[in-house]
């Protein structure tokens, strides 16, 4: 039997024997660390180290470390980033400031044992986005968004840790915080293809991408595009993403229902990996079990991502962050 079809988080700092046990039989792809899971680089690096020896394999360990809100690894052990936008306007929309950050970043969890961060987030900054999302954004349209994208993903690459483009197909218009509610958006399809589209087509060739819970009516008039057939069908088609397609939390309550009922909407609707992060023992049990094996084209998917997976080159770190520092000035 294959992996599972989820990635899970765990509760605490410490791996239980109850969850090394569940994790063993579960067989989750991979895992998410919050802030809950962090205290000291050392714990860290041991609970990183009991979650792969759980499920026998070097499974990739994922975490948001975006910078500002956004940020699971905080001092006085680690670097504060500023909000990306903040970051962004500052420095003049830097390329080479945004490079360094996510290469600093990067040193930071490779040295952790950390080796997928959720980033870029490549959802377009609009009037209306809700101030959840608005300065975790990088532009207002593709020309402004994707050359800061790629500097992310190339300074994630160069420190040995790969990237989740996210949130497919964009938030950038949800008025309303999807970890409480579901945003709806009324904009025509034409109006998102010629606009909300074009930044994730520019990285459709990515290995790993996160959907968004958001409904937009004139896709789906029912289902937001996690659990929606034509959702997952425009992210393949429309914007022609072939990478490995992970929801975003399934706790997250913009989805009704149960666990069960997220997970086995999303997996139908044509997700590769249900997303369940809150740590929270019998609901990773339930997904677990709704989840079940991942489907052949999936697995095919995780093991091209597992495949791009690459060593961090050999940098001067105090230079860089001597580099970034100055680029920052005035933040």
């Amino acid at each position: 039997m294959g992996q599972s079809a989820f990635i899970s988080g765990c509760a605490g700092p410490e791996l239980g024997a109850a969850e090394a046990d569940l994790f063993r039989a579960a067989d989750p792809w991979g895992f998410i660390l919050f802030a809950r899971n962090i205290e000291t680089p050392d714990q860290v690096r041991r609970l990183v180290r009991d979650l792969r020896e759980a499920v026998g394999r070097q499974a990739q360990v994922l975490i948001d470390q975006e910078g500002g809100r956004v940020q699971r690894l905080t001092p006085p052990i680690w670097r504060q980033y500023p909000p990306a936008l903040d970051q962004v306007r500052a420095t003049g929309g830097s390329v080479r400031a945004m490079y360094l950050r996510q290469r600093l970043i990067s040193e930071e969890l490779r040295d952790l044992g950390i080796d997928v961060n959720c980033v870029p987030c490549l959802d377009l900054l609009m009037e209306e986005a809700h101030p959840v999302m608005a300065n975790r954004l990088l532009g207002r349209d593709a020309s402004e968004i994707v050359p800061l994208a790629q500097a992310i993903i190339d300074g994630g690459r160069d420190g040995g840790v790969q990237s989740v483009i996210k949130h497919l197909p964009g938030y950038g218009r949800a008025t309303v915080d999807s970890h409480k509610d579901l945003p709806r958006v009324n904009t025509a399809l034409s109006v998102l293809q010629e606009t909300d589209f074009p930044p994730f087509q520019a990285f459709a060739g990515e290995a790993m991408g996160m959907t968004a819970h958001i409904l937009f009516t004139d896709v789906d008039a029912e289902r937001p595009v996690t659990q929606s057939k034509a959702g997952i069908g425009l992210i393949r088609k429309e914007i022609g993403f072939d990478g490995l397609l992970m929801t975003d939390d399934i706790s997250m309550e913009a989805l009704s229902g149960d666990v069960a009922e997220r997970a086995r909407l999303s997996l139908e609707a044509g997700c590769d990996l249900v997303l369940h992060c809150n740590g929270a023992f019998e609901e990773i049990e339930t997904v677990a079990a709704t989840c079940g094996p991942m489907r052949e084209e999936a697995q095919k998917r995780a093991d091209a991502a597992l495949a791009a997976r690459s060593a961090p080159v050999e940098d001067d770190i105090p230079a860089l962050l001597a580099e970034y520092e100055m680029l920052l000035k005035g933040i």
